[in-house]
């Protein structure tokens, strides 16, 4: 590009600037004034680096508490990232079916990663070491994650998330108040004696039940299946059906049997069972062949879903 051209280009850039900033009433200059004395972007400013690396702050002396928190914030940050992909997904009004398996693929890559990063929790902890610094945890517990039942309440209709024997029993069409109310993930927090909710769960709902009910609101009839059911489930598009069934496998099948996984590493002991740190009844919880919970039902067989999370083998061909 020779001067010319470039000179031509800066006056250019200059002009739809000063477009830009008298559209808002503002002066050009003064904003170039200002970016004479910025300082130049670095990447460590750009991500907070140092405040990030700031923000482990263990309760005990033992070195793998550390990888503890680290382990549980990085899995909050992918949380996140499903949740940016989820959130054009369902208020994007756009049909474009491309777009919808691009948006698809981002969200089960990430599912796909923290599915296999569960093995730092699995084997890269001392168990001596865990066993110890979580008493120093009471009551907090993975199982107060916000995010992962935001993802999962804007992943299908709230009656696909209940308690089985409450989706079963069901009828007509409850608000989202009394949906939310009987969520399967309580009854892990439910002691099985008295019936009562454990402190874990009393606090979750205290600081995230208001926020739960108006998501649910917001996303009622826009999300993933919504969307699918919609724009796309007449077209039968294998590629989709195939990657939807694969997200639902890594989502409700995968992701749990890692923390079942984890829990059984750390907490059988036999003869006697350790408590979760949250008071949750793990063992009855975590497996998902007793939640039978799936985002997208009518993409499984019933013989399928029979065998749901008795097997996590993704059939790759639709069901009929």
């Amino acid at each position: 590009m020779s001067n010319s051209e470039k000179d031509q280009k800066i006056v250019s850039q200059i002009r739809k600037l000063e477009e830009k900033y008298e559209a808002m009433g503002q002066d050009l200059s003064s904003y170039l004034d200002g970016l004479l004395h910025a300082d130049y972007l670095t990447y460590w400013d750009y991500i907070h680096l140092d405040t990030l690396l700031s923000l482990q702050t263990p309760r005990t002396r033992f070195p793998d508490e550390k990888i503890f928190i680290l382990y549980h914030q990085i899995t909050e940050l992918y949380f996140q990232l499903i949740r940016n992909e989820m959130a054009q997904l369902s208020f994007d009004d756009a049909d474009d079916i491309g777009l919808f398996k691009v948006r698809i693929k981002r969200i089960l890559r990430y599912w796909k990663h923290l599915v296999d990063s569960f093995e730092v929790m699995i084997d890269g902890m001392e168990p001596s070491q865990f066993l110890k610094f979580r008493m120093a945890l009471l009551p907090a517990s993975g199982f107060q994650s916000a995010q992962y039942r935001l993802i999962e309440i804007g992943s299908t209709s709230l009656i696909n998330l209940t308690d089985k024997a409450y989706r079963e029993s069901v009828h007509g069409e409850p608000s989202v108040e009394l949906l939310i109310d009987n969520l399967y993930w309580k009854r892990g927090a439910t002691e099985l004696a008295s019936s009562k909710k454990t402190l874990t769960l009393r606090q979750f709902e205290d600081k995230y039940h208001r926020e739960f009910i108006q998501f649910g609101e917001e996303i009622k009839h826009r999300t993933i299946w919504d969307v699918y059911q919609q724009q796309y489930e007449k077209r039968q598009d294998e590629e989709l059906i195939e990657l939807m069934r694969t997200l639902d496998q890594e989502a409700n099948v995968k992701w749990p049997l890692s923390h079942f996984k984890s829990a059984t590493r750390y907490l059988q002991r036999e003869p006697d069972v350790i408590a979760a740190t949250g008071g949750t009844n793990w063992q009855k919880y975590l497996p998902p062949r007793f939640q039978m919970v799936t985002f997208f039902p009518g993409l499984w067989s019933e013989t399928e879903l029979d065998r749901w999370g008795k097997s996590i083998d993704v059939v790759a061909a639709p069901s009929q």
